[in-house]
């Protein structure tokens, strides 16, 4: 199932996008949140469409397209998980996976315009894997455990501010990635049995060129890896986000000029959609 959130900023209704037309949630629950996630939301969905129970949304077609989660409780991102990208930053490809974190309010719709930070010269696009949790994941035994704590997968683009990330660091990468609207999501939120999620095709273009064009399958530690090195660390709980890395082609990699003010974005993922978002510049008040 592809579910989605339509809708004004902080207003979004769920829904789930149906080969016959988008249907609404509003009978089943208020958002597609934690509670959704662990009360066997989606199960639910799927018997009420198969009664035909969910009416149509008539105007879907003319609604904004929100994130395709609610607000998650961690956002937690996964560095240089692609050796060619490692390289590209000027890095050894790493031998245990690296971890970061962004704001809850980093996330944006897929097509929501972006704002390059006040004083930011190397704001910087990322396509990437996104896997939302839904269900508990703390300590678990193997990788072997890790998918059935999947709720689904998303497009994600990591937007960083190099400067801030790298020449300002203090020693760690937050400040590059915490924007506002640094995190858009969507447009779906596809479910496990329809991805096969290490063979992927991950793109992203700037202006309608292209800069990125990689597999999942290139990925140096797996999703499965991924879930249960965090559940070592920390709880994973349902509705959090993980972004698993990009692929080599960003700005940081010194072929490619950093993002301006007019700049176009267009990230995408075979089966989870594509997203588009313009650059504008920071203005006081906004």
């Amino acid at each position: 199932m592809k579910f989605a959130r339509l809708g004004p900023v902080g207003a979004e209704a769920p829904v789930v996008v149906t080969e016959d037309g988008v249907r609404s949630l509003a009978g089943i629950t208020a958002d597609l949140d934690a509670g959704f996630w662990e009360s066997g939301g989606p199960a639910r969905v799927a018997t009420a469409l198969a009664a035909g129970e969910l009416p149509l949304v008539e105007d879907a077609d003319d609604l904004r397209i929100g994130a395709p989660i609610a607000r998650p409780g961690a956002i937690v991102c996964i560095g240089m998980n692609y050796a060619a990208h490692a390289a590209e930053s000027g890095a050894e490809p790493p031998s245990s996976p690296v971890i970061f974190f962004k704001a809850p309010n980093t996330l944006a719709g897929p097509n929501d315009p972006v704002t390059i930070p006040k004083g930011s010269t190397k704001t910087d696009w990322e396509v990437e894997l996104g896997v939302v949790i839904g269900k508990r994941a703390s300590y678990l035994d193997s990788p072997a455990d890790s998918l059935e704590h999947v709720a689904g997968f998303v497009v994600a683009n990591d937007l960083s501010e190099r400067a801030f990330q790298i020449e300002q660091s203090g020693g760690q990468w937050s400040k590059g990635k915490i924007a506002a609207g640094f995190s858009p999501v969507g447009p779906w939120l596809v479910t496990p049995d329809e991805v096969e999620h290490q063979k992927l095709t991950l793109r992203s273009f700037v202006n309608g060129e292209s800069r990125q064009d990689s597999s999942t399958a290139d990925q140096i530690f797996d999703v499965a890896t991924v879930i249960h090195h965090l559940s070592q660390y920390m709880v994973l709980d349902p509705g959090d986000l993980i972004m698993t890395g990009t692929p080599e082609g960003v700005a940081l990699s010194g072929r490619f000029p950093y993002l301006r003010p007019g700049d176009v974005v267009e990230v995408e993922i075979d089966g989870l959609g594509r997203q588009r978002q313009e650059y504008v510049a920071f203005e006081a008040g906004r």
